[in-house]
């Protein structure tokens, strides 16, 4: 199964049809509102804002099971990420990532591996909806194997202005 097939409700309602990222790359992050890592979601709308051309989608799931990080409601906390961060990207409904709850995305998300560490864990998925590489709650949106990685996945651009500058802290043109 792949996450095309997986069904979740976006954060405003209705069914948020992963079946429209088939053929896309996909970062999926499951993302709260009063953690330390909130600041991510400048980066993440970056990445969005820069690589949405050539077939990115970041994917937010807010998760509140870690230190009770987001504990709002699906209107709070749409308009906590549009007031403060501007973001743009889709958002899910408010899930589990771990234990006997978890959301069906993230049973196939993390397969086998380890249980979810924190907020602002990334899977990174390819065209195909299978998982190529996770990346730990600290690694930055702007984080250089982050974005290779991305870029390994997505087709060349056609305008090499909009491709990030990386530097050894990271692309110079994301927050």
């Amino acid at each position: 199964m792949t996450i095309f097939a997986v069904d979740i409700q976006a954060l405003s309602g209705g069914p948020a049809d992963m079946d429209r990222y088939r053929g896309h790359v996909v970062l999926v992050v499951n993302v709260a509102s009063r953690c330390g890592l909130t600041p991510q979601y400048a980066g993440l709308q970056a990445l969005a804002d820069t690589y949405a051309d050539r077939g990115l989608t970041v994917l937010g799931v807010p998760c509140n099971q870690f230190a009770g990080q987001e504990p709002g409601t699906a209107a709070e906390i749409e308009d906590f990420c549009q007031v403060n961060y501007g973001v743009t990207f889709p958002l899910t409904e408010k899930v589990e990532v771990n234990g006997p709850g978890r959301h069906p995305l993230y049973r196939g998300l993390v397969g086998d591996g380890p249980d979810i560490q924190w907020n602002f864990e990334k899977f990174l998925v390819g065209p195909d909806g299978a998982v190529v590489a996770r990346f730990g709650p600290q690694t930055d949106p702007r984080d250089v194997e982050l974005i290779a990685a991305i870029e390994k996945l997505l087709p060349p651009s056609d305008h090499p202005a909009t491709t990030l500058d990386r530097t050894e802290d990271g692309p110079s043109d994301l927050p």
